[in-house]
């Protein structure tokens, strides 16, 4: 046998003599190169890899494994995000941080958040890229959420490497690393929702996803509380991760990491074509190497950017005012109760002292509260999963408003059974029953958004401001190219599944082109005239998300000085369940169909 047939496979050689020919007939030698040969070896075993890959791929397209990989990366953020609820408040406390400044700490996050996600928002339905516009927004806050993850438990070595006097240094860097996982968690959300808006666009597809998207929620924070009430100290990782901190972050960065590269297979691709500028604007042409020339356009509308944000929101209509006034109630009566139980339960229930040494009785009492407060909100978050599996059901049993407010007036009677009981096994129910709340504030506000992008006509009506004089239009382009146009082949601005089933269904919720927000306000017109300005859904979903920012910025402000005003952590519940039956008033005014605009005169 010649070198050349040595290595080429046996089974190769007869299909390609079976093929026929010159050379097959006389049985003779084939007339390729040897080089030829080789490639063409090579190339035959991997049709079946190719035909597994193309399996593969269709199988990711598919809209539940869609539905599935988005989700997995919100079960990774809340674990992260609950269990630094669990733990970072006691953490802090350890370390010398007063009750007062501890709850300020906790409410850097969610301020920075306040002023970042409606400019996230906006930039997202704006952005044109390979990956898509949600997910290097997803992608980047991720990288945040993980240096936090590595930062909070290794502040106190990290100083010691850095500076002599580690106790300023330690502090810093704990904060940094609890603002960090506050901001980059909590803002993560907002572009993994309008990715959910993007890919299921029929309304009960819409509300099917949000139902999975609060229980991937539920989920998360079912493991993210239950993660801190082990003790790791004597687990078998001690060993190879370290302390109780160590061991628990290393656990929460190997879970986040895994959900993060699940995005990968997300089939959101970026639109084709390039950016179009709204129409009646120009944009200054600029070689697309000239970096310093975009910088400086992104820092010149940058400082523009921030009153026009605060204009759209400013000129929210009526029903989404009401629905946002409505979810800050809700989420700060329960913020309140959640941030600060572990620390109620340790010090209120156990009568611990957290700054105790450690090992003595009062530290020990503390940490065992701690724990039962872990279980606790284990338990509201394992009681929300439940409610996520069935509130489509009763939502079409009972209706969204029935629903929603039987979820919010469940909140202060649990709150305030919490208050007036020292048995630590009503304390726990009654932290279970807050899960009814959890789930629906999780699900109901957004559905209810889609509904109003889904008929705009009617719930988003022309908005009726101060009369005016002149038709001038002050537009502004922003930094973030615009996206595409209502008249784009492509749903949502990009291309989806192509004949997959992920995006088949009809764009009836949010419209052609509901994600692209548009940054001109129309100035000076008549009312008759004047009409809410392209508003997308990314933009009110953040406003949303904003409600839920703000709930725990007023309660991280002025809890601490609260509780110590009163000297007691009871304050933390009585303030809970006074939120409460203020969201309950609120609720009542949401809008929930058409004959409530009429009701309340919207």
């Amino acid at each position: 046998m010649e070198g050349w047939q040595k290595w080429v496979p046996g089974r190769v050689l007869g299909s390609w003599w079976q093929q026929g020919g010159e050379a097959g007939a006389s049985g003779a030698r084939p007339s390729w190169s040897s080089s030829e040969v080789h490639e063409r070896a090579r190339a035959l075993p991997t049709r079946p890899i190719m035909v597994q890959r193309l399996w593969m791929s269709r199988l990711l397209r598919h809209r539940k494994a869609q539905l599935l990989l988005v989700n997995l990366l919100t079960f990774g953020l809340e674990v992260c995000l609950a269990a630094g609820i669990t733990y970072v408040p006691p953490l802090l406390l350890e370390v010398g941080v007063e009750e007062k400044f501890m709850t300020m700490v906790l409410g850097i996050g969610p301020v920075l958040g306040l002023v970042s996600v409606p400019l996230l928002g906006s930039a997202s339905d704006h952005w044109r890229g390979r990956y898509g516009r949600r997910r290097p927004f997803i992608w980047a806050l991720s990288l945040g959420v993980l240096l936090s993850l590595f930062l909070i438990p290794r502040a106190g070595r990290l100083a010691g490497l850095l500076c002599p006097d580690t106790r300023p240094l330690e502090l810093a860097l704990l904060i940094l690393g609890v603002g960090l996982l506050d901001f980059c968690g909590q803002v993560c959300f907002t572009p993994l929702e309008a990715l959910l808006s993007d890919l299921f666009r029929d309304p009960d597809h819409c509300r099917q996803a949000f139902s999975v998207y609060a229980f991937m929620i539920s989920l998360g924070g079912c493991l993210g509380y239950l993660l801190p009430a082990i003790d790791w100290d004597a687990s078998a990782l001690a060993p190879y991760l370290g302390t109780q901190e160590e061991c628990l972050f290393g656990l929460l960065s190997l879970i986040f990491l895994t959900c993060v590269t699940a995005t990968l297979f997300v089939a959101e691709e970026a639109a084709l074509g390039p950016a179009e500028p709204a129409e009646g604007l120009s944009v200054p042409s600029m070689p697309s190497y000239c970096c310093p020339c975009r910088a400086r356009l992104a820092f010149r509308n940058l400082g523009a950017l921030f009153p026009r944000l605060h204009q759209l929101c400013c000129r929210m209509p009526r029903t989404l005012r009401r629905l946002f006034v409505a979810e800050l109630c809700s989420w700060m009566a329960f913020m309140t109760f959640t941030l600060f139980y572990t620390d109620f339960v340790g010090e209120g229930l156990y009568q611990g002292v957290p700054r105790a040494e450690p090992g003595t009785e009062a530290r020990r009492h503390y940490d065992e509260g701690v724990r039962m407060g872990s279980l606790g909100l284990f338990l509201q978050c394992a009681i929300s999963l439940l409610f996520s599996l069935v509130m489509d059901r009763l939502v079409q049993r009972f209706g969204t408003r029935a629903v929603y407010l039987a979820s919010v007036v469940a909140f202060p009677v649990a709150a305030g059974a919490t208050c007036l009981s020292r048995s630590v096994a009503v304390v726990t129910a009654s932290a279970a029953l807050t899960g009814f709340t959890f789930s629906a504030l999780q699900i109901l506000p957004y559905t209810l958004a889609s509904l109003y992008h889904r008929e705009k006509q009617v719930f988003l009506p022309k908005y009726r401001g101060d009369d005016g004089a002149g038709a001038s239009e002050d537009s502004l382009m922003t930094s973030f190219p615009p996206g595409p146009k209502a008249a784009s082949p492509f749903p949502n601005g990009h291309i989806g599944a192509g004949g997959s089933s992920l995006l088949a269904s009809p764009p009836t919720l949010c419209g052609t082109s509901a994600c692209d927000v548009s940054m001109r306000a129309v100035v000076g017109e008549p009312p008759e005239a004047r009409v809410v300005p392209g508003r997308g859904i990314c933009l009110d979903l953040a406003i949303l998300d904003s409600a839920f920012l703000l709930s725990q910025v007023a309660p991280s402000l002025f809890m601490g000085s609260i509780v110590q005003l009163s000297e007691s952590v009871t304050a933390y519940m009585v303030s809970a369940a006074g939120l409460g039956l203020v969201a309950i008033y609120f609720v009542t005014q949401v809008v929930f169909d058409k004959s409530d605009l009429a009701k309340y005169s919207v």
